[in-house]
């Protein structure tokens, strides 16, 4: 493990470098395409699921939180026998808190899956939309529900791992870019105005002993 001593101002930050295979995995561009067909395949994934909620009255529609109420009554009876397959905690929680908002939750799901889908495929804040999309995974799994939810769980945290080249190819490249600008200019600014001031006070002492000769 490689540290770096960097001066910031007066002061001395210490950072940690990444190894040279982290840097080659999550940071090397030219490995931006293998992360470009693992980042369209979930985005496809949860795009599918959540554009087909939206349009489906048992979700979004008419009869708004049908569906996602039987979900979460499926978990629930999924707590009982020695090994349970959604722990006690976790049904406290659908039980209180999911079931009795079940209408505003079914159109929580069904956005939050859309959008992810959206951000991966389009490559915006990838990290960001990995790091929700792996989020639903974990509470799907915690329901008692295994489908793909393993595998996209996974894929997605390489996602968020390898978040800047994984939205190389995409609008990621230039949400970074225009961050980074952001940023830059912030820091960048405050010194400028130091330095004008510094030299604005140099000048003045030099016409101050000029005016004395």
């Amino acid at each position: 493990m490689a540290m770096r001593d960097t001066r910031a101002g007066r002061s001395t930050v210490r950072t940690i470098e990444d190894s040279p295979v982290a840097r080659v995995l999550f940071g090397d561009v030219r490995l931006a395409w293998i992360w470009l067909i693992l980042r369209l395949y979930v985005g496809y994934e949860w795009l599918q699921a959540g554009w087909e909620k939206l349009h489906s009255a048992v979700w979004t529609g008419s009869q708004a939180g049908t569906a996602l109420a039987g979900f979460v009554k499926g978990a629930l009876s999924k707590t009982g026998g020695a090994n349970p397959a959604v722990q006690t905690w976790y049904a406290g929680f659908l039980q209180h808190l999911v079931l009795p908002n079940v209408v505003a939750w079914s159109y929580l799901v069904s956005w939050g899956e859309t959008l992810v889908g959206i951000g991966l495929i389009l490559g915006i804040f990838t990290g960001i939309a990995a790091f929700f999309g792996s989020f639903m995974n974990v509470n799907y799994l915690l329901a008692g529900t295994v489908s793909t939810n393993p595998i996209l769980f996974v894929i997605a945290t390489w996602l968020v791992l390898a978040w800047k080249t994984a939205g190389w190819w995409g609008g990621g490249s230039l949400a970074v870019a225009s961050i980074g600008h952001a940023l830059e200019s912030r820091v960048r600014f405050p010194q400028r105005r130091r330095q004008r001031a510094r030299r604005a006070t140099a000048q003045q002492g030099l016409s101050l002993d000029s005016g004395r000769l």
